[in-house]
């Protein structure tokens, strides 16, 4: 049996990636891998408090995240695409957002013991948009415990992905501004988001598609999206 093609859309809070994975299930009949924000008992109060819910929310993206990688690694997810809204390495990212001294000791402690041998995608899309684009997406969408996130979190995030781009090596990444994007309910921007996605997949982009990235010639692209 073919292995899957398997492709992660990744990006902040807000900027739209779930939307075009839906879009993706919808019009391609892609199996969805969706982290586990929603069940996170912890997300709430994390918004509210950082210091004191950190470890708790970290260690449990850190468990399910994993879960859905073993899954997938396993080939328990026998579909021709699968589509995932975050790559797993994302997970130290936000540890190292938000934990520090022994708290960030011991998740390294977990995590070194879940061991590695989980699959890579075919390609990363990381989706971008200007800071206060995306707090106005998290606004419209009116999930409560978003709406104390502030600009400069997102900002000190995206940094945390570009540095991790830098280093990544495991699939090409494509870096997507989707600020003039209406995935959600323009079909012409679905059928262009589409043709992107189907041509980095047969291995031949579509003329202005984004290229891959190339490490640190693009932190050029930070002063686009980050806040005044």
């Amino acid at each position: 049996m073919p292995r899957p093609r398997f492709i992660v859309i990744e990006g902040l809070i807000g900027v739209g990636k779930t939307s075009l994975c839906r879009l993706l299930k919808q019009r391609w009949d892609a199996r969805l891998v969706l982290e586990p924000w929603d069940d996170n008992p912890f997300l709430a109060a994390f918004y509210a408090d950082r210091d004191r819910f950190a470890f708790p929310t970290q260690m449990f993206y850190l468990a399910s995240r994993y879960a859905q990688q073993v899954q997938l690694a396993r080939g328990e997810l026998p579909d021709a695409l699968i589509v995932a809204d975050y790559l797993f390495e994302k997970d130290r990212l936000f540890a190292e957002e938000t934990l520090e001294g022994d708290e960030m000791a011991l998740y390294d402690r977990f995590a070194g013991l879940l061991g590695g041998n989980l699959p890579a995608p075919d390609f990363v899309l990381f989706l971008d948009a200007p800071t206060e684009v995306i707090r106005n997406r998290i606004a419209r969408r009116a999930i409560e415990a978003e709406q104390v996130i502030e600009g400069e979190y997102l900002d000190s995030l995206r940094r945390r992905y570009y540095n991790l781009w830098d280093r990544y090596v495991d699939a090409p990444v494509f870096v997507l501004d989707s600020r003039d994007l209406d995935y959600v309910s323009s079909e012409a921007d679905q059928e262009a988001v589409l043709a992107m996605v189907q041509g980095w997949l047969d291995g031949a982009p579509v003329p202005g598609a984004p290229e891959a990235y190339r490490g640190r010639a693009g932190q050029r692209q930070l002063a686009l999206f980050e806040s005044p």
